[in-house]
């Protein structure tokens, strides 16, 4: 192959990560502006949280159907649909004054979620040569993190300062500028023929789908029981005060993670998850042994990071590699693993703490993590086999 033909395109894959930039960030923006928001909507902070939470059974109820609905479309005019959701949505959470509006509006943004979500990874991986495609899909995923580390905490500040319609505007005219990106820098790729269609039973039975499907389940269980409830660990080790330095700790670290992994996916994906898996176990059992410790629980929130940062890229280039042309709809199966662990974990985590206590959950996310290790080394032959590129 030559030099030329090996160049990423650096254009397109920047702006799929700006729409998953404003995929996290329409979802996680909420958090920062409730006080704000539930003022200005005449309900209490717990109904304003809603909005995350109406966001994310949109994505949960959207992903599959629509993306298995969708298989033959041209995948660009598909993307830029699912931006103009954000359009619409965002406008009108900026505009309204009504909570059931807002509610609707925010469903819709989620239901929009779910499909961008679904098509970034295959599209990435779509633009280049096969050993290349775990870079695409790591580049593609970096505004994840960046939206977290970054882009709620800058989106909270300008709240405070402008008010919370006008971040929802931005982010309304951010999208409309990306739809403008998309459709001069990104290609457009045909949909699968009909015949070559397949039906969502037949790609959960490809081999290797299912155990990506089962490892998101357990390894993002784990990381969601903690990470929703990390303000309520802190107070259980005497850290209450530290909690924002102690995110932007992990914040960092997942931007590392993401770029190292990005640089070695291809070569060594399933290497990179059983690492990612034993750095998170290792963090567990630290955190029970001597999570009491200041310095300790940076260190572990660092390695936290680390580990969790690529996790995704990690997971979306495995099912897509296993899946093949029925890579989309496989994601969408991964989307709705993913949205089903971020709300078992406030489930599970909930649960521990009404039994038991915060301290119980290092053990608890060590369980999980052993499984996932299990599933990861015994899937050899398919889900993350040895890289052959």
């Amino acid at each position: 192959m030559s030099r030329s033909s090996d160049r990423l395109p650096i254009a397109s894959l920047l702006a799929l990560a700006t729409a998953a930039f404003i995929t996290i960030l329409t979802e996680a923006l909420p958090a920062g502006l409730l006080p704000q928001m539930a003022r200005s909507l005449a309900v209490s902070e717990a109904l304003a949280g809603q909005t995350v939470t109406l966001y994310a059974i949109g994505s949960l109820i959207a992903a599959i159907p629509l993306t298995a609905a969708t298989q033959s479309m041209r995948r660009r005019p598909l993307l830029l649909s699912a931006i103009a959701g954000f359009v619409v949505a965002n406008t009108v959470t900026a505009l309204s004054g009504s909570y059931i509006l807002t509610m609707v509006a925010r469903f819709l943004a989620g239901v929009s979620a779910g499909l961008v979500w679904a098509l970034l990874a295959g599209y990435a991986a779509h633009m280049v040569a096969e050993h290349q495609k775990g870079r695409a899909i790591a580049i593609a995923m970096v505004g994840t993190p960046l939206a977290l580390s970054l882009g709620v905490p800058a989106g909270t500040l300008l709240g405070n300062l402008l008010g919370w319609q006008m971040c929802f505007g931005l982010m309304s005219l951010s999208a409309l500028l990306l739809m403008l990106w998309i459709r001069l820098k990104v290609p457009d790729f045909a949909g699968l023929p009909i015949g070559k269609r397949l039906s969502l039973a037949r790609v959960f039975t490809i081999a290797g789908v299912r155990p990506v499907l089962f490892v998101v389940l357990t390894f993002v269980l784990a990381h969601n029981i903690l990470y929703t409830y990390i303000a309520l660990f802190l107070i259980a080790v005497d850290m209450p005060a530290q909690t924002d330095l102690v995110l932007l700790v992990f914040g960092i670290a997942s931007l590392l993670g993401i770029w190292s992994i990005g640089v070695l996916i291809d070569r060594h994906l399933r290497m990179l998850t059983l690492a990612s898996t034993a750095l998170f176990g290792l963090v567990a059992l630290v955190l029970g042994i001597a999570g009491d410790v200041a310095t300790v629980v940076y260190m572990a929130m660092a390695a936290w990071g680390l580990a969790f940062g690529g996790a995704a890229t990690l997971f979306q280039t495995a099912i897509a590699r296993a899946a093949g042309e029925a890579a989309d709809v496989a994601q969408s199966m991964l989307v709705t693993a993913w949205n089903l662990a971020i709300a078992g974990g406030g489930i599970v985590g909930g649960l521990l703490l009404d039994s038991f206590s915060a301290e119980v959950f290092p053990p608890t996310l060590s369980l999980l993590l052993t499984i996932t290790f299990t599933v990861v080394w015994r899937s050899k032959m398919s889900g993350f086999p040895p890289t052959q590129c």
